[in-house]
């Protein structure tokens, strides 16, 4: 596509925010069970493993060519949990050639990494982010709802960094007096490393998690925990709308991220939108619905195009920003459909 034509059909939505960034899910199943987003009570065993519903590798690839048309550079594929897609190196490879996908990321929780590191790597993945909440064996087999050891997570972030992965972005979502007694333990495991920890703050994402406010541990308070320990310094951010707050050690150790949707919402800077396996569009983390992509996509990637483009225009979505002040009893999307 001529480049200035493409630049001046880039859509913005109703807030004048662009769309550059696509988290895509290739599974809806997952081999654990954590208690804030596929809690075993709720989600039965078998879940997401039928694959009649999932886009298929056609599909997704005539997807994200779409998406990159009207300004998608950054694609990370999510689950679930990704790695149990079938053949997913041979997805990773077409999704890699894709002109104007210039950032190709998946987030795992790590578990079946070290069987799949070296083969998702020299099919062109080119980061990783590792989600461990936890470094004692008994909390972590706690917060898998049951179904983790903690020493497999460790095993595939070493896999993945043989294999060539460098700053693999290490997520650990805090939850206070459940496992807020790991922050320093990881802080202190990662320093110097070259990977980087990003401590989240716990979302009310999804209906069957049983959010509480009072378990939120503001990144402020976080912060000052560490900074306490090992002095930190701001860092500026790498581009416009990035997630995490990032902060360097002053002696050298490397740099740690917070991301703090609950105490200081980024909403306005968002620029991200989700597909679930499914097909689905969701226009923000806290959707209550999706928008149905099959239709358009069985009509081919211009046709899928515009029709991103017209739902792009008319989204307005500032869950965060407005949290507290407008009272919602609306459902949202569940984690574990969008990849979070």
């Amino acid at each position: 596509m001529n480049a200035v034509l493409r630049a001046a059909s880039l859509p913005l939505d109703a807030l004048a925010r662009p769309l550059r960034d696509l988290r895509l899910s290739v599974i809806e199943a997952c081999n654990f069970r954590c208690p804030y987003c596929m809690p075993a009570d709720r989600i039965p065993d078998d879940y997401g493993l039928d694959a009649a519903s999932r886009m298929s590798f056609d599909e997704i690839e005539t997807l994200v060519r779409g998406f990159a048309r009207i300004g998608v550079n950054k694609l990370r594929l999510t689950g679930g949990e990704p790695l149990l897609r079938k053949g997913l190196p041979d997805l990773v490879r077409r999704l890699s050639a894709i002109p104007g996908i210039d950032d190709l990321a998946l987030t795992t929780n790590g578990s079946l990494l070290a069987r799949q590191a070296q083969a998702l790597r020299q099919a062109g993945l080119r980061r990783l982010t590792v989600s461990l909440d936890a470094l004692e064996p008994a909390m972590f087999r706690q917060l898998s709802g049951g179904r983790g050891d903690v020493a497999d997570v460790l095993a595939g972030i070493a896999a993945a960094q043989a294999a060539g992965f460098t700053s693999i972005k290490i997520n650990c979502v805090v939850q206070r007096g459940v496992n807020d007694d790991q922050v320093m333990p990881l802080v202190e495991h990662y320093r110097g490393t070259g990977h980087v920890v990003r401590f989240i703050e716990y979302m009310d994402v999804g209906t069957c998690n049983g959010w509480d406010a009072s378990r939120v541990v503001a990144s402020a308070e976080l912060r000052d925990r560490i900074h306490a320990r090992w002095p930190l310094q701001p860092l500026d951010a790498n581009y416009r709308g990035e997630v995490a707050s990032r902060y360097g050690f002053v002696d050298g150790g490397g740099e740690i991220g917070f991301v703090s949707s609950i105490s200081a919402p980024f909403c306005g800077d968002c620029h991200r939108a989700r597909v679930s396996a499914d097909g689905k569009l969701y226009t923000c983390l806290f959707a209550s619905e999706g928008h149905d992509m099959r239709p358009a996509l069985r009509n081919g990637e211009l046709a899928l195009t515009e029709h991103v483009a017209e739902l792009w225009s008319r989204r307005d979505d500032r869950y965060s920003e407005l949290r507290g002040v407008e009272k919602s009893s609306r459902k949202h999307v569940e984690m574990f459909l969008v990849g979070g």
